[in-house]
């Protein structure tokens, strides 16, 4: 399939389509074979950068997270001492702290969505530019174009503008004109569409579902909008798509089924050819199992390209990956056609950047004006302002228990709500604090002149016992009495804080320390004014379903759970609305 290098997203004049021909005629089939590659890299010194650009002629870079001092410095290193210019891409999702760990947070693309404004999706995009390009970045894994229309899907439960394509092509569209004016190139991702399987593709194969006409009225209505505006460029999921897959090749058994990365009929007949797009396909994370449990590495590699991938991210091995690309190459399964049209594409984005006309030390801006656009407080202050917009009461079935004050609720018992733990999830979260939320909340309403206990679980308990303690423990707890008085006497109010994050486990959904008589579990709703608060998952309700009032946070920084206490407390309204179905689907929660 011919690139057109003149035609969007490339828009490119003469001169720079000669450079992009010129300079892939000159390369070595090495050096071919590496421009296919985005790394990512291991350390930041000079040493280690320059043997990766020597030794695998890498074509782009997606790097470990870092200060805005720290990324300067490794990108300003990469881009003067590569031979080619490189795509250097962050993952800006939810702000520039997907650039850099100091850059800013906006929010959640869930909590962009509550707002129902395309205002905020802009002002994440905008900053996001802003502060990225500040640090070298040129590419970006952004916007998450995923429509969550299955709420035990739990990696974009919160990474998803919502459950309605028109929204979530707004939103897109938005986010896509923020990023794209500092002259960031954003990456829509993860086509063919994830929040349709209960799967993550981290972890398992994955599947879209829908059929061509689902798909075309949903996620290829997202995919056709933000093609025709000139997006540059969108990452592929591992997400396997039965119904496109089979209409382009009828002859397809289950067993012909592959992920859309090594797919030709999503990626070549379906993308290229139906959606019309001209622009650079990156594959996801290649680690993933939704990649891996398809086929031997060593064959998927070349695969991917020759389905229509132009860029492979990550190295598993740098020596295997590069040896077995090259071997894909000389084994024609990565056809001399096919090869060129990568390269094209990759370097067309390359020169749209202007990659191939600036001077490499002028590539980065200087070090000094860079630091200055990080965090400045204008941006910094969006945050606060989206959060005011965005925090949701989902259900409120006991008016009377709000607002809250210290003269009606006085005695607050604050419990807190996890669910499984990940240490990945918390490095890379973002969106909260170390510490659990309810601790916050509890200081927080002591300071507002409330009497506030915190909860302490069985669990919490046990940790500190010996075994045999922990038996007898456990045997006194259902054996014993558990009064109802006991919580009725001693409080005004539960308040139950729920933070539950999914990342990259299996479900996402709370982890009970079920024991009889405990306050864990809001048993009590009509014993106690209750209140539960999600500053997580949007779906967490589906557990709770007995709960009267239900209010949904979408993260736990300090200032939402300010301005969710100044909401309880009836000092401002709650004016968010939910972008997905926070019942999911179940008619008990709505009761």
């Amino acid at each position: 399939m011919m690139v057109d290098l003149t035609a969007k997203p490339f828009n490119l004049d003469d001169d720079a389509i000669a450079w992009v021909r010129s300079t892939i005629d000159a390369m070595s089939i090495e050096e071919k074979i590496g421009q296919l590659f985005v790394n990512m890299g291991a350390q930041r010194t000079e040493e280690y950068l320059t043997g990766v650009l020597d030794n695998y002629h890498i074509g782009a870079v997606r790097y470990n997270p870092g200060s805005a001092e720290e990324v300067w410095e490794q990108n300003y290193i990469l881009q003067t001492k590569s031979k080619i210019p490189l795509l250097i891409a962050a993952n800006t999702e939810a702000g520039g702290n997907g650039a850099c760990t100091d850059g800013t947070y906006v929010g959640f693309e869930v909590k962009v969505g509550a707002t129902h404004d395309p205002k905020w999706a802009y002002e994440m995009g905008r900053v996001s530019g802003v502060e990225a390009s500040a640090i070298g970045c040129n590419w970006s894994f952004a916007p998450i174009v995923d429509i969550m229309r299955n709420w035990r899907n739990p990696i974009i439960s919160n990474r998803s503008f919502g459950s309605d394509p028109d929204l979530v092509l707004e939103m897109s569209r938005a986010y896509m004109k923020g990023i794209m004016e500092s002259g960031i190139l954003p990456a829509a991702k993860h086509f063919p569409g994830d929040g349709i399987d209960e799967r993550d593709q981290h972890l398992s194969a994955s599947v879209n579902s829908y059929s061509t006409e689902e798909w075309d009225a949903t996620f290829g209505k997202v995919y056709q909008g933000l093609i025709d505006d000139g997006l540059p460029s969108l990452m592929v999921g591992h997400i396997m798509l039965p119904s496109y897959q089979q209409h382009f090749n009828p002859q397809m058994t289950i067993d012909d089924l592959l992920p859309a990365t090594l797919s030709k009929e999503i990626l070549t007949d379906l993308l290229r050819g139906k959606l019309g797009f001209n622009g650079v396909v990156v594959t996801d994370a290649s680690h993933m199992v939704g990649l891996t449990g398809a086929m031997p590495r060593r064959e998927l590699l070349p695969t991917a390209i020759a389905a229509g991938c132009d860029l492979f991210l990550f190295f598993n091995d740098p020596d295997e990956d590069f040896e077995w690309m090259l071997d894909g190459y000389r084994r024609g399964i990565i056809t001399e056609a096919r090869l060129q049209e990568a390269l094209e594409r990759i370097l067309g984005l390359k020169a749209r950047l202007g990659l191939h006309s600036t001077p490499r030390e002028q590539i980065l801006p200087p070090k000094a004006e860079a630091m200055q656009r990080i965090g400045m407080p204008q941006n910094v202050a969006l945050a606060r302002e989206l959060t005011d917009q965005a925090i949701t009461l989902v259900k409120n079935k006991q008016p009377q228990n709000l607002p809250l004050s210290p003269k009606t609720a006085k005695r607050v018992l604050v419990v807190s709500v996890s669910g499984p733990s990940n240490p990945i999830s918390r490095a890379f979260g973002g969106g909260g604090e170390s510490e659990h939320p309810a601790d916050r909340v509890a200081q927080k309403l002591r300071e507002r002149g409330y009497d506030v206990t915190r909860h302490e679980s069985l669990l919490d308990k046990l940790a500190a016992m010996s075994p045999e303690e922990q038996a007898t423990a456990v045997k006194n707890v259902y054996a014993g009495k558990a009064p109802i008085a006991d919580l009725t006497e001693k409080y005004d109010l539960v308040l139950l804080i729920s933070k539950i994050d999914g990342m990259m486990q299996p479900t996402e959904r709370v982890m009970w320390p079920a024991t009889k008589g405990t306050v864990d579990i809001p048993w009590y709703v009509f014993e106690i004014p209750t209140i539960y608060v999600s500053t997580a998952t949007p779906y967490a309700l589906v557990d709770v379903p007995q709960v009267k009032t239900y209010i949904n946070t979408y993260d736990d920084k300090d200032f939402t759970l300010d301005l969710l206490l100044d909401k309880l407390e009836g000092k401002s309204e709650f004016i968010g609305i939910s972008p997905v179905d926070a019942f999911c689907g179940k008619i008990d929660a709505q009761i």
